[in-house]
């Protein structure tokens, strides 16, 4: 079993390509840019210069913003995945960048997901949300003192700030759905592994209900948790055995065995000018898995 709890950005690094002084460089730019601008409106009285600086700077920023949001939602990797061409197994050569798509089956150890006790999985992940947010304890005040409770259209101008996270992996195997050969993805102890996999929603406390009920009270007894009422988000994923998913890595043949392995180097997306996105680096196997569970 591999741990990933403590895996932090899941192996990514934003423009890992680019140079770190380049965000130095560009700010110190459009500070002299304003700073021109603002001297020549007071000598000249010419708008024009200052206009345009300051669109530009919207401009900068705006795309700064879109690139620490799709980072957030691995938007880059996803488009790499995308537009990396499937792989022949059969053809294909030993230490090459390979990605296949098949149905996922349990190796010698299969994880069972934290919350909803599903088992036999390859790949889990749970994450705990709390609303820490200055307007939460506002409302918590006020209910305190039999305020009416907020609408829950409120709910959707809060911050929820991620408290705890369970992730989990194993060594699994894929049949790859063009050639029909089995591989083994060396997902286990110790692997790199780059998950790309939505979590549901599994367990919302409001604003109306806050009252924690058995199932995630004994949840949090068994993590030493606060068991006391407040505003929870509780969201689970997980790879079941039988689910088709799309493994990126190194292919690896060694005495006839087919096996899927963590690439020896960081991999870099490049440059997306169609998205607008920045190089990400990647280290590790992409479990890549969009199925929509209902």
């Amino acid at each position: 079993m591999n741990d990933l709890s403590g895996a932090g950005n899941s192996g990514r690094r934003v423009c890992g390509s680019v140079p770190a002084s380049l965000a130095s460089v560009l700010a110190a730019v459009l500070f002299l840019g304003i700073t021109y601008s603002l001297f020549i409106l007071v000598v000249v009285h010419n708008a024009l210069l200052l206009a345009a600086i300051m669109l530009l700077s919207a401009l900068v920023v705006s795309f700064v913003l879109w690139n620490l949001l799709s980072y957030k939602k691995n938007l880059a990797i996803l488009c790499f995945v995308d537009r990396l061409p499937t792989s022949d197994l059969l053809s294909a050569s030993d230490g090459q960048l390979v990605k296949i798509t098949g149905l996922a089956s349990c190796g010698d150890f299969a994880l069972e997901s934290s919350y909803e006790k599903v088992q036999r999985c390859v790949y889990t992940s749970t994450l705990l949300y709390e609303n820490r947010s200055f307007w939460c304890k506002i409302l918590s005040a006020k209910n305190h003192h039999s305020v009416p409770m907020a609408t829950s259209s409120d709910e959707r101008y809060y911050c929820w700030k991620l408290t705890y996270l369970e992730r989990f992996s194993a060594d699994f195997y894929i049949v790859d759905a063009k050639s029909g050969i089995r591989a083994l993805v060396k997902a286990g102890y110790d692997s790199r592994i780059v998950p790309l996999v939505t979590e549901k929603l599994i367990v919302n406390t409001t604003n109306k209900s806050r009252m924690v009920s058995s199932t995630l009270k004994r949840w949090l007894e068994q993590r030493s948790m606060p068991l006391e009422a407040r505003l929870l988000r509780l969201e689970e994923g997980f790879i079941e055995e039988g689910d088709s998913l799309t493994v990126v890595g190194m292919l690896n043949k060694m005495n006839g065995s087919i096996m899927i392995v963590p690439p020896p180097n960081a991999i870099s997306t490049g440059c997306l000018p169609q998205k607008l996105l920045l190089p990400v680096d990647f280290d590790g196997i992409v479990l890549r898995f969009s199925t929509t569970r209902t």
